[in-house]
């Protein structure tokens, strides 16, 4: 077996369980939803809000494990690689509303709490962590026999499924505080734990959506990936043997995972006359693929002579 046909192998490995995984958590958040309307409680449908988040998040990482294998055509160079970009945008509005509705009616029942059913609540909380448990269990999972483990020890978990990993722990973290809830109210009666619960969950909810709001709208206006210092990479080029300078330097993402950075390269005019500036470039290209905390795989160097100057336009710093 060929390394790219066994990576592919864990890939599609990847996209099994995170399609595995989005199943029982639809699931569970219908679950949550009907437990929420029967019992009276804020707190499982807040938690099948929760569940909504964590079901977007494995509805775009598995989205974007598919169309990353989709081949680039003369239309879209970058294949649809940018449409889980777009999606994350959609999900993240949606969930930001879903967090500021649940805070808003814990915040109702805080100060004048209605009946809800315990038993009920209780029966439904087992059922959301039960599925949170599967799905757990789904993600993290070794593959099957000799084969799978050797696989799952070539290629570790990958982004995409260590994120999802995450998000089911987080989820599975808030249907254990609506059992709580339940149990509290069951024994001494107090509903207002059913509130505060589903504010905790709504605190959870919240935060995390506005952070994939901010990354994905980043990506979109193309700003520079996180954990990049352009001002870094601009210095390190420039310590390069034979550049003079750099100019028109840029770097952004398609999409999560895949940044790209271009930039005019000012050359000694003696290593176009040598055929010294192919070295250069070589050079160029490794130093921004393995020098910097981001790792840049996908980089364009224009190099050119310092007599170029005078035939630009609109150079940029």
């Amino acid at each position: 077996m060929s390394h790219g046909h066994s990576h592919a192998g864990a890939a599609a490995g990847d996209r099994r369980r995170l399609a595995m995984a989005l199943g029982v958590t639809l699931v569970v958040l219908a679950s949550g939803v009907v437990g929420g309307l029967v019992t009276g409680s804020l707190a499982l449908l807040a938690d099948a809000g929760h569940m909504l988040t964590d079901a977007a998040g494995l509805g775009v990482a598995l989205l974007a494990s598919s169309l990353a294998l989709r081949p680039a055509t003369d239309a879209r160079t970058w294949g649809l690689q940018r449409a889980e970009v777009l999606a994350a945008v959609l999900q993240a509005a949606m969930l930001l509303a879903v967090g500021v509705l649940i805070t808003v009616e814990g915040v109702r029942r805080l100060l004048s709490p209605p009946d809800v059913a315990a038993p009920e609540m209780l029966a439904f909380g087992a059922v959301g962590l039960a599925g949170n448990l599967l799905a757990l269990w789904v993600l993290t999972r070794r593959g099957g026999g000799h084969r799978g483990h050797e696989d799952e020890h070539q290629h570790p978990m990958g982004l995409n499924r260590r994120a999802a990993v995450l998000e089911v722990i987080s989820d599975g973290l808030g249907s254990v505080a609506v059992l709580l809830a339940a149990a509290v109210i069951a024994l001494t009666g107090w509903t207002r734990a059913d509130a505060l619960v589903s504010l905790l969950i709504g605190v959870l909810i919240i935060p995390r959506t506005v952070v994939l709001l901010r990354e994905a709208t980043d990506v979109l206006l193309e700003a520079v990936p996180r954990g990049l210092d352009l001002s870094a990479v601009r210095r390190h080029l420039l310590e390069q043997p034979h550049v003079q300078a750099v100019h028109d330097l840029h770097a952004s993402q398609i999409s999560s995972g895949l940044p790209v950075l271009s930039a005019h390269v000012v050359l000694d005019d003696s290593c176009f006359i040598d055929g010294h500036a192919p070295e250069v470039l070589d050079q160029l290209q490794a130093c921004v693929a393995g020098h910097f905390p981001v790792s840049i795989t996908h980089s364009t160097f224009q190099v050119e002579p310092a007599s170029h100057a005078d035939h630009e336009h609109g150079v940029h710093a």
